[in-house]
């Protein structure tokens, strides 16, 4: 079981850039050097809060910074979409919230995703080795949708690269439905009808020009134009993306997210 965060319910954007991070080392490019706090994105992740507890979703390498900043002190579960560096590489960082634990951390995961996990952090998964404050993880593999606390959770399975990718949607009385897809190119016809009837969709924009594994600005448009969620935000976020030009070339019910971005219902 989950512990219990009260009633209310929300969605933390706790970082939106790609994998390099912006600013970008050594570029001094209009966004890199912007004073705008929402030109200043940290590696995606995000943290869905509510009556099932705190699920946080990947745990990338700016895990640390992100927890600071948002005063997080309770993670229940980790959700993870893929074994990147940028999505994981702040594995560590889940000591903080393991000190005053004593119950494993459930680790939620494709099976290639979690198998990844346990090569790169052997240490973790060693249980006759294990010592006490440090993460214990409890590895939950994920092909179906499954329940937490009350809180359904659909694996979407995406395009992206050459690592098995998901997506999730998420669906609670407390906001109804949201998905969220950070990092994706392409979504086949089974996953588009798990994405049907949406509340609130956030989705990969890397930035204009075309990429080989995230999608296009206009291509998370098209995706949205043809979902029709009743709202969308758009996330992982490169430095070719200055916040507020992006954000008032975006049709209605489009936003960037940023840093921090709190969707609370």
């Amino acid at each position: 079981m989950m512990s219990r965060s009260g009633t209310a319910s929300r969605f933390l954007f706790l970082g939106t850039s790609t994998s390099v991070g912006v600013p970008v080392i050594g570029c001094r490019c209009p966004v890199c050097t912007s004073k705008h706090p929402h030109d200043n994105r940290t590696r995606s992740s995000a943290y869905l809060s509510g009556p099932w507890g705190n699920l946080l979703i990947d745990s990338g390498p700016d895990l640390r910074q992100q927890a600071l900043r948002e005063n997080l002190t309770s993670v229940d579960a980790v959700l993870y979409t893929h074994p990147h560096l940028d999505h994981v590489t702040g594995f560590d960082e889940l000591r903080a919230f393991c000190w005053h634990r004593h119950a494993p951390l459930p680790l939620y995961g494709s099976p290639e995703t979690l198998n990844s996990l346990e090569r790169m952090f052997p240490w973790a998964f060693i249980q006759e080795k294990h010592q006490p404050g440090y993460v214990r993880p409890c590895a939950r593999p994920v092909t179906t949708p499954f329940d937490l606390d009350g809180l359904r959770v659909t694996p979407v399975e995406v395009d992206h690269g050459n690592v098995r990718t998901h997506g999730y949607r998420f669906d609670h009385p407390s906001f109804g439905s949201l998905a969220y897809l950070p990092d994706v190119k392409r979504i086949g016809p089974p996953s588009l009808a798990l994405l049907e009837d949406l509340d609130t969709l956030i989705i990969d924009a890397l930035r204009h020009e075309d990429h080989s594994t995230h999608m296009t600005v206009d291509e998370a448009i098209d995706t949205i134009d043809r979902l029709q969620p009743r709202r969308s935000y758009l996330t992982h976020l490169s430095h070719e993306l200055p916040w507020d030009e992006t954000s008032r070339s975006l049709p209605p019910g489009i936003s960037l997210a940023y840093d921090g971005l709190s969707l609370d219902f």
